[in-house]
């Protein structure tokens, strides 16, 4: 590979790195063909960018970001694929659903929510991690709980007065 691939290889992982907030690194080594193109579907599916790169390039391209990814670089042995993503337990999620047939791919490391994880048996934790969106949705829930209360507590209260009311319009008459 010629110096100048090399340096555009390194420019496109700098800018997937800067471009989704969560990755992951996993070996997919020894997966057969069929199986590499299923893992690769199913990562589309779930808005997952799989990219098989070079320990080498990647720790170039951790240099070169602004963040500090030293922590990674003991993990960039023996082959390395990694998933971009959005949300950030999507990949440990597909990887624990696709392990229920295929022993890999093993999780190396993932940068999630400016986190560190080292290591396949950090993926059920990866797993459970709740999304920007399910957050989202929990907070809104209780948040309406109180409102429901008030409403449901006003509502009452203008039964009760209406009650009141008609008494004494009938006590009047």
């Amino acid at each position: 590979m010629t110096r100048e691939k090399k340096e555009q290889l390194i420019q496109q992982i700098v800018e997937l790195l800067e471009q989704y907030p969560h990755f992951y690194l996993v070996d997919i080594s020894d997966l057969n063909a069929a199986d590499t193109t299923l893992l690769r579907y199913k990562c589309f599916q779930n808005n997952i960018k799989l990219i098989v790169v070079k320990n080498t390039l990647l720790q170039k391209a951790f240099e070169r970001v602004n963040r500090d990814y030293s922590e990674l670089y003991d993990v960039l042995k023996y082959h390395t694929a990694i998933m971009f993503t959005e949300v950030a337990n999507a990949p440990a999620r597909l990887i624990k659903e696709f392990r229920k047939d295929h022993e890999k791919p093993v999780l190396k490391a993932a940068y999630v929510q400016e986190v560190v994880y080292i290591g396949d048996d950090q993926l059920d934790t990866l797993a459970t991690i709740k999304s920007r969106e399910e957050m989202i949705a929990d907070l809104v829930l209780q948040l309406q709980g109180p409102m429901h209360t008030v409403l449901n507590q006003l509502n009452s209260g203008k039964d009760i007065l209406a009650r009141l009311v008609k008494a004494l319009e009938e006590r009047a008459a």
